[in-house]
């Protein structure tokens, strides 16, 4: 009961505020509070720490003291620098660098030639598939029947179903059945949307094939230039 009390009082109390800066201190700016000056004292201190331990390494400095980054790194605008080092590669180096290069290049331009003559090949086979292989033929013996024959009545079958080589069911099989499997108009147009994928990879292939070729007689040029330099070289050592 008589910590409600006091809870009840407390919510009565009036609001506790800090005061803020006199009339005549405005230009000073705001009144500094008690967690201000405890963030603006623990900064300071810490900065006096920092430097009093920068002192005693200064003071404790060996001068005869030498480490192998000194040479590497040189003072710009008062802030060590790593130096930039260029590699020295020698004219041998050199030319066993394009050799590399020449060989890896001509081994992907061969890898590429074989996925083309793979991709050729069943693209063959899809023009294969996607043609008409077998006929049917029909014997009449007078021109009377030629002009009048139907082709799905004389088959017994539905007119849609009569260009499929197989699995053509007849209308009474139709009454009781389902058709089954894909019409041969679904099965072309299948064919046809593999085709030229097949086409569009080819095409990207032939183009990457013939920038390897260019690449790769460019570097074996840049090659036969840096030999014969290094023989002329040589021959004026010789001489």
């Amino acid at each position: 009961m008589a910590a409600a009390f006091r809870k009840a009082a407390k919510s009565r109390q009036r609001e506790h505020r800090e005061r803020s800066q006199p009339g005549f201190r405005k230009h000073l700016g705001l009144l500094e509070k008690k967690k201000d000056y405890k963030l603006r004292a623990d900064d300071y201190r810490k900065k006096q720490e920092y430097l009093r331990a920068l002192r005693k390494k200064a003071l404790e400095k060996n001068p005869d003291e030498f480490y192998y980054k000194m040479t590497r790194v040189k003072l710009q605008d008062g802030v060590h620098v790593i130096k930039e080092t260029k590699e020295e590669v020698t004219p041998e180096q050199l030319k066993l660098m394009k050799t590399q290069d020449v060989k890896y290049i001509e081994m992907k331009r061969v890898a590429e030639a074989k996925k083309i003559e793979r991709l050729k090949s069943e693209l063959h086979l899809l023009d294969f598939q996607g043609k008409q292989q077998n006929k049917h033929v029909f014997f009449f013996d007078t021109k009377k029947e030629v002009e009048q024959f139907d082709i799905a009545t004389h088959l017994r079958t539905a007119p849609e179903l009569v260009d499929r080589v197989f699995n053509r069911p007849t209308i009474e099989t139709l009454q009781k059945e389902k058709v089954k499997g894909v019409t041969q108009q679904t099965r072309l147009k299948r064919i046809a949307k593999e085709r030229q994928k097949q086409y569009n990879c080819l095409t990207q292939r032939i183009e990457r094939e013939k920038k390897l070729f260019v690449i790769a007689q460019k570097i074996q040029t840049r090659k036969d230039l840096l030999t014969r330099k290094l023989r002329h070289g040589e021959h004026k050592q010789l001489a």
